[in-house]
């Protein structure tokens, strides 16, 4: 945090708290847990191993959290969605119970061309907030059960097990420090459990997990019970942890629109030491490069003949990879009003392998930016695509989401389609070469065959974009974004 301050001060920027500070505070709360989890049925009791089988942890005030005797129900992807005419649970009560739910949201084949996915239900194959494991913690907690475990499968998660279990080991971290989580309460035991041992623990209840698969994939699909019960233990080390979000300020030069704001923001956090191997997450790509780059933007900026009308915000947001906390915290604390906050652009990790011919835009089809990226990419002679990996998820996984649910116009960019002089499979190979073996492991780390002109590219693209907001029309939200009513309540 100390550099990136004296790094913004070596550019010039003013400290962007109102109060003459570099940064906002951010009241956390850090908990270890030590799990334990057992099951039984049909009279047979099976304890899994942590983290190997299964992760868990609480958010919860007791030093011990215990779910004893809650019957174990599968509910299918878990997902009330009414303009989708969708309700997993059919009014099934799930208060006090554990919920088993698969991942992702409901992957419904297209009627008229059954190998595609239906364009008209979540979004074809693009994830909605439904698939998030977030949203799956929110509605079990919204409807009173005690546990929710969803079951891993790498394909539709897009990371292997080691990356939960990496996760499940960590300190855990929330804002209920002071009831500063919007999101609270949470659901009182939040897990994810191995592929194999939800099947066997199906097989044990006589179900075939494939079967229910398929079933969950139906309108008609209604709650399973597996006629057993889980019990589970969380044992918390807590501690109150008062980190912070790094923030400086380019002041417009306009005497009214000097007080309304483009947000440029960045996660500085990465996930610490292995406790077990010792070994750093550099976190290199996720997301040195992005604080680099919000270094350069600022740098960009300070060099204009004149500042633009609008101010301009630069944001190194804390503890992105424990819940998009840092934003999250900034969105129900704006250190400016939001009604003033006419868009963020997020950068999380930039392109490391070359130039590409299009940019794809993860935000795409939910507001104004659209037009205004697609014509600055024309001026490098690249195309605007929409998300070619959007069954990832990528727009509920960065910053921008805690943005956006506070009703502000985002932007979120990636460089991932077809890289320049590179085989037409290039960009798929190295993204899932990433995401496979460094995405959240200390492989993570600075390389010296990357190649940044892309991220070059892409950084002077986010920077004319910007540059157009500060100085022209307010974006607005497009009438069939999910962000819209949220929007609409932000101007109020």
């Amino acid at each position: 945090m100390a550099y990136i301050q004296q790094e913004f001060k070596k550019l010039g920027l003013k400290p962007g708290n109102p109060d003459g500070s570099w940064v906002q505070a951010v009241p956390m709360r850090g908990q270890k847990p030590t799990p334990s989890f057992s099951y039984t049925i049909n009279g047979q009791k099976v304890a899994l191993n942590f983290p190997d089988d299964y992760v868990a942890h609480s958010t919860s005030q007791p030093a011990t959290v215990n779910v004893n005797n809650s019957e174990i129900v599968f509910v299918g992807y878990g997902v009330q969605a009414p303009e989708y005419g969708w309700d997993d649970y059919k009014g099934v009560d799930v208060r006090g119970k554990t919920l088993l739910m698969l991942i992702n949201d409901p992957a419904i084949p297209d009627p008229n061309n059954p190998v595609e996915l239906d364009p008209n239900m979540f979004k074809g194959k693009a994830m909605t907030y439904y698939g998030r494991w977030t949203y799956k913690y929110e509605i079990g907690a919204r409807l009173g059960a005690a546990a929710v475990m969803i079951i891993h499968e790498t394909k539709p998660a897009a990371y292997p097990w080691d990356v939960v279990r990496s996760g499940g080991v960590a300190e855990h971290f929330s804002l209920t420090r002071n009831g500063d989580d919007p999101d609270a309460p949470p659901v009182p035991v939040p897990g994810w459990i191995q592929l194999d041992k939800a099947k066997a623990m199906m097989h044990a209840a006589g179900y075939d997990f494939d079967a229910l698969k398929k079933q969950a994939l139906t309108k008609e699909f209604r709650p399973v019970s597996l006629k057993g019960t889980a019990d589970f233990k969380i044992e918390n080390i807590s501690r109150n942890v008062d980190s912070k979000n790094v923030v400086a300020k380019i002041e417009g030069s306009d005497p009214k629109l000097k007080n309304e704001y483009v947000i440029y923001s960045a996660h500085w956090d990465h996930l610490g030491v292995d406790p077990a191997s010792k070994k750093i997450y550099y976190g290199a790509l996720d997301n040195a490069s992005g604080v680099a780059a919000l270094m350069e933007l600022a740098k960009a900026y300070k060099a204009l003949p004149k500042a633009p009308k609008r101010s301009i915000l630069f944001i190194a947001t804390t503890a992105e990879e424990k819940g998009l906390l840092g934003a999250k915290y900034y969105a129900a604390h704006p250190l400016y009003p939001l009604k003033n906050t006419v868009a963020n652009i997020n950068i999380d990790g930039i392109n490391a392998w070359g130039k590409t011919a299009q940019i794809e835009n993860v935000t795409s089809g939910h507001s104004s930016i659209d037009g205004l990226l697609e014509k600055y990419a024309k001026t490098q002679g690249r195309l605007m695509e929409k998300d070619s990996r959007s069954e990832l998820g990528s727009f509920y996984r960065a910053d921008q989401l805690e943005f956006a649910r506070a009703g502000v116009p985002v932007l979120y960019t990636k460089a991932r389609s077809r890289y320049l002089d590179k085989p037409e499979n290039y960009a798929r190979e190295v993204v899932d070469n990433y995401f496979t073996h460094d995405y959240h492991q200390p492989t993570d780390d600075f390389r010296k065959d990357w190649d940044f002109s892309g991220g070059v590219q892409d950084i002077q693209l986010l920077f004319q974009v910007g540059l157009d907001i500060a100085q022209g029309e307010t974006p607005s939200w497009n009438a069939g974004s999910e962000f819209k009513a949220a929007g609409d309540r932000r101007l109020k």
